[in-house]
């Protein structure tokens, strides 16, 4: 592609105001990924990384400060690290994490910066990722690539570039460095590494906007991403990289245009083009693989059920009727720890069924390694069928009195028919957020509701741990 076609593009984009249902979704997605940062800000992985580390930023959910770079990996990694964050279903893309990352690195430079400013690199960070991923899809992530590692480091660098003020060919320079330096594979899933993906992808973003701020040089921008494609993928869809950037007429013109995508975002914008992918993200009611969703779903829904048939002792078969990615991404039938389990569906589906309600504590060792849990596990099928839609899943469970126990899910809570409501995200924070920072949901949320000057250092002050 291109390279001075790419440049001129977003960067003509990205001076203009964004619609403000886009720039809410941006909120949105920052408050969830803020609060799925605090809730895993104390595991052992970000301890590792922060160990030893001195400097001037912060992390949320933790005391001290850090090196830049580490605030940077230790927050993109403790964001997606219970897989928990937000999803854009179509590229199956994690935003928010990498560029929440950013945010965390460049507080010390940014601190001083606006909402507007501030939600404005967010939302870019977010969007371009996302047009990367859509561009490149499906066959770069079915080639084994994990696309939230390889397409992140795009979206940290443009919101690490455009909150550092860098315009023109430094622009063009960090989204280059951006691409060159994404990096992840699909066979650490399941693993510490995949959250570390996400972390890497937040430092070496942040890396790519220094090092164009220091004028330091890069391939073209359209050579960087013909590498990419050459190697990473099979095809690659220029419209859905660009299209729609600067309005209904093409590239450098304006217009007005209706939202469109989950429902999440709705309204009017002006000036910034009719697609926004950022409007199409979703939020997760369930912290595990997202096509694992519609069967917790239903199995939640038939755990009164079982118990009155006797319990789990009772059930002789669980059939789960689902979309053929389910057995693909999360078909682990005996997960050994909560990283291996959150891509089991077979595990969401035998805890949905003996909890009635699955949230972390489904996903902790112990219980994952637990006998209950074993023998309920063997007892279930997946069953893909074409048929089903991503969001959809079927379950029947057949009890030791000949009893049929049936529920249906045509689209799972926290889908794009079914997004989670403003109501829905504030309590899912409010659960991530206290027991690691007690009483302080309130600030967070405040925090990323507000505007002027300063907010960047507002959101990470009320992130972080109070010093004594």
């Amino acid at each position: 592609m291109e390279s001075t076609r790419i440049t001129e593009v977003i960067d003509e984009a990205v001076q203009r105001p964004l619609p403000e249902d886009v720039l809410a979704m941006a909120r949105r997605t920052l408050l969830n990924v803020t609060g799925t940062a605090i809730g895993a800000a104390r595991h052992p992985a970000v301890d590792a990384i922060t160990a030893g580390s001195t400097g001037s930023a912060r992390v949320p959910g933790r005391g001290g400060r850090v090196a830049p770079v580490d605030a940077a990996l230790a927050t993109g990694t403790a964001a997606h690290l219970d897989d928990f964050d937000d999803t854009h279903l179509a590229t199956v893309i994690h935003p928010g994490a990498a560029c929440l990352g950013a945010l965390a690195a460049l507080e010390p430079e940014a601190g001083a910066a606006s909402a507007t400013e501030v939600l404005t690199a967010y939302a870019w960070g977010c969007e371009l990722q996302l047009r990367l991923g859509m561009a490149v899809s499906p066959s770069h992530y079915d080639l084994g690539w994990h696309i939230t590692g390889t397409c992140g480091a795009f979206g940290a660098a443009a919101t690490s570039a455009l909150l550092l003020g860098l315009r023109g060919h430094r622009l063009a320079t960090a989204l280059s460095w951006g691409i060159c330096r994404g990096l992840g594979t699909r066979e650490g899933f399941g693993t510490m590494t995949k959250p570390f993906h996400a972390g890497k992808a937040a430092a070496n973003g942040v890396l790519a906007a220094r090092l164009a701020a220091a004028d330091a040089p890069a391939p073209p921008v359209g050579t960087a991403l013909d590498g990419f494609v050459r190697r990473l993928t099979r095809e690659f869809d220029e419209e859905a990289f660009l299209g729609g950037l600067n309005g209904p007429g093409g590239p450098g013109s304006s217009g007005t245009c209706e939202a469109t995508g989950s429902g999440n975002g709705t309204g009017t914008g002006t000036g910034t083009g009719c697609r926004f992918e950022l409007r199409r993200n979703t939020f997760k009611p369930y912290p595990c693989g997202i096509v694992t969703h519609p069967a917790i779903e239903a199995a939640e829904h038939l755990a009164a059920s079982v118990r009155d048939a006797g319990g789990p002792d009772a059930v002789t078969d669980v059939a789960l009727h689902c979309h053929p990615l389910v057995p693909e991404l999360t078909g682990n039938a005996d997960p050994f720890d909560g990283l291996q389990a959150r891509f089991s569906t077979v595990h969401g589906v035998a805890a949905g069924l003996l909890l009635g309600v699955v949230d972390l504590g489904a996903y902790e060792d112990g219980f994952v390694r637990s006998e209950a849990m074993k023998q309920l596990r063997a007892k279930v099928r997946l069953l893909a069928s074409p048929e089903r839609d991503r969001a959809e899943a079927g379950i029947q469970v057949t009890t030791s009195g000949s009893e049929t126990l049936r529920h249906h899910v045509p689209a799972a809570r926290g889908s794009e028919q079914q997004p989670m409501t403003d109501a829905d995200l504030r309590t899912k924070v409010s659960r991530l957020v206290e027991p690691v920072l007690p009483g302080r949901t309130g600030a967070v949320t405040e925090a990323v509701a507000a505007d002027g000057p300063g907010y960047l250092t507002t959101l990470m002050t009320a992130c972080a741990e109070e010093e004594n």
